[in-house]
């Protein structure tokens, strides 16, 4: 029988003692951390933690790739980790209010023009209609895309309205208001595509199924 302390060596961060939270390798050395952890590390250090192998000189950060799936199965072995930490930082954002969050939309504009997405994770995604009456869609069936984790639900709102424009030949710049929702549940345009994913999508396979129809006619 296999037990949770047998597995703490490999999914405990050393830097916080804590199960990992996105968890960070350091591509020189394949050593597994939080995220937040090693970029606060990193900001005094250029060593590895563990084996003091030489990271990025002057730009650490380009040495951390995501270790997704290291990820997943920390938060299947561990139990109510995956919620207790959405819980977090639901209410952490809303202590914050929304100033943060018009921050963080500012910050990841300005990041969007430099080469940290290029390191990003992607999402891949279907939509569909729903089958509400009205939806106004002059299509049917289904549409694949794919994007960075990063991306906030309001983006692929505004993908689906530009489509709907195409499609209805409009020239009206604001289009219908989109509301997408997933597996039943109405998703908050706020919300990263990667959150989506971890809060409602974790245990099905790829790609992550949204659906979409009109709120209301601008």
């Amino acid at each position: 029988r296999l037990y949770i302390r047998d597995l703490n060596p490999h999914i405990v961060c050393l830097l916080c003692a804590g199960y990992l939270i996105d968890a960070a390798s350091i591509t020189e050395c394949l050593h597994t951390f939080c995220k937040s952890c090693i970029v606060k590390y990193l900001q005094t250090s250029r060593l590895c933690p563990i084996c003091n192998t030489k990271v990025h000189e002057t730009q650490p950060h380009l040495s951390l790739r995501q270790d997704r799936t290291l990820q997943d199965i920390v938060y299947k072995v561990v139990p109510e980790l995956l919620e207790n930490e959405t819980k977090q930082r639901k209410e952490f954002e809303e202590r914050r209010g929304e100033a943060i969050a018009e921050q963080r939309v500012e910050e990841e504009r300005q990041l969007s023009h430099t080469h940290h997405y290029a390191n990003d994770e992607l999402v891949h995604i279907c939509l569909e209609p729903t089958s509400k009456g009205g939806n106004g869609f002059l299509w049917t069936g289904r549409w694949y895309v794919r994007c960075s984790g990063r991306a906030r639900v309001s983006h692929l709102g505004q993908l689906v309205v530009r489509r709907w424009q195409s499609k209805r030949r409009s020239s009206d710049s604001s289009g219908p208001e989109i509301e997408l929702l997933c597996r039943g549940h109405r998703l908050c345009p706020s919300h990263c595509l990667k959150r989506v994913w971890l809060t409602h999508w974790l245990d099905q396979a790829p790609p992550l199924l949204l659906q979409f129809h009109i709120k209301s006619s601008m």
